[in-house]
């Protein structure tokens, strides 16, 4: 049987190369930073460049994301900015979604300016805003599907059809859907980007970012952005990400199935007036999804009937949620945030409206809804 004709084998065994390995399971890690050629080129020199075991994760991620090629870094936030920076010129433009991860909106909207580099920020509702949106130097086209904090989708084969008609660049940041539950490269978008410290690592305990595109322009990449500014993964981390990747699609399936019982619960309860998440048929993107995607993942928001200093003391009263800044892993995590100006313009919200962002784990689904439902109940006293 061919270990490449589904996802599930793709996670488990494949670039493992076990004869090239003496037969070992578990590749090893090629933990050191010099390859010597005295008497073979073995296309191997200096780890900052390439190393077997980090190629082994870009291998394999490339193959789940459907790629010719991937790249892994140091972050994810390493990975968007190479990215992003390896197509755009002084005195370029890109458009960009308004509801994009705040470390990518600041590095569009604060630091790229430097280099003469305009950006325009689209809510992303309709082909029609990316359309007026587009200028003469307009390079790039960057997207993120679900979008943070209110998880808006944007219609990516739309978005695709548009901008190769001007010969721009598309771009995404699929980290909350996975390779697993949506492949934008299918759907004709030219470069896809992970952080590789949510649910591909999963276990809260890798810090990285992939690059999966066309291997002319990964390549171009590797030379130049992740070459100089030397942002490549480490092999320990790289290691780390192959093992997390066997579990991947068993983890996803769970995040799934426990997110689904979470939004379904959250949608009901009295103190909650507004849930962010794709996978509940009322939202107002769910068919689009639908069409894009093959599954939904664990990570949600929602709107409650309190304020800020209410629900801090409610978020600190659970008992089975940590408080925490990332997602993605086993564990569920939760956090009050504050609507901030550009996403009121986006969703019409109040600037300082409370929003909390719940990242549904590995846990007993039971438990986990046990335990928001009676802090939420507080909130009703």
């Amino acid at each position: 049987m061919n270990r490449t004709e589904n996802q599930e084998d793709i996670c488990t065994h494949y670039a493992d190369e076990y004869d090239k390995y003496l037969g070992a399971i578990v590749p090893p890690i090629f933990q050191n930073t010099l390859f010597t050629h005295k008497t073979e080129n073995h296309g191997y020199s200096y780890t900052r460049a390439n190393n077997p075991t980090i190629e082994i994760a870009e291998r394999k991620i490339a193959a789940l994301e459907g790629g010719e090629s991937a790249a892994c870094f140091s972050s994810g936030v390493a990975a968007i900015s190479a990215a992003i920076l390896h197509w755009l010129a002084k005195d370029d433009h890109l458009i960009c979604v308004s509801s994009v991860y705040p470390r990518t909106r600041a590095l569009i909207h604060s630091y790229l300016d430097k280099f003469g580099i305009t950006a325009t920020f689209v809510p992303g509702h309709s082909i029609e805003e990316f359309e007026h949106a587009i200028q003469p130097n307009t390079k790039l086209i960057y997207l993120e599907s679900p979008s943070s904090i209110i998880f808006a989708m944007q219609d990516l084969a739309a978005v695709a059809e548009l901008a190769q008609t001007h010969g721009i660049v598309t771009m995404i940041d699929n980290t909350w859907a996975t390779p697993l539950f949506q492949n934008p490269l299918h759907l004709g978008i030219d470069v896809a980007i992970h952080s590789a410290t949510k649910y591909l690592g999963g276990h809260s305990d890798i810090l990285g970012g992939v690059v999966v595109g066309r291997a002319d322009a990964i390549k171009g990449i590797v030379e130049r952005e992740r070459g100089l500014l030397g942002a490549i993964m480490d092999p320990h981390q790289a290691w780390l990400l192959i093992r997390s990747l066997r579990t991947l699609p068993v983890r996803m399936k769970q995040h799934q199935e426990n997110a689904r019982k979470m939004a379904a619960f959250l949608e009901t309860h009295a103190a909650v007036s507004q849930v962010f998440y794709p996978g509940l048929p009322s939202h107002p993107q769910y068919e689009i999804g639908r069409k894009q995607m093959s599954g939904f993942a664990g990570v949600m928001s929602f709107i409650v009937k309190a304020s800020y200093e209410q629900l801090d003391k409610m978020l600190h009263g659970l008992m089975m949620y940590e408080m925490g800044a990332s997602w993605g892993g086993f564990e569920s995590l939760i956090s009050g945030i504050a609507i901030d100006e550009p996403l009121s313009v986006y969703t019409g919200l109040p600037v300082g409206t409370p929003i909390i962002r719940v990242s549904v784990g590995l846990e007993n689904i039971d438990s986990l809804i046990a335990d928001l439902h009676q802090g939420l109940d507080r909130l009703l006293l």
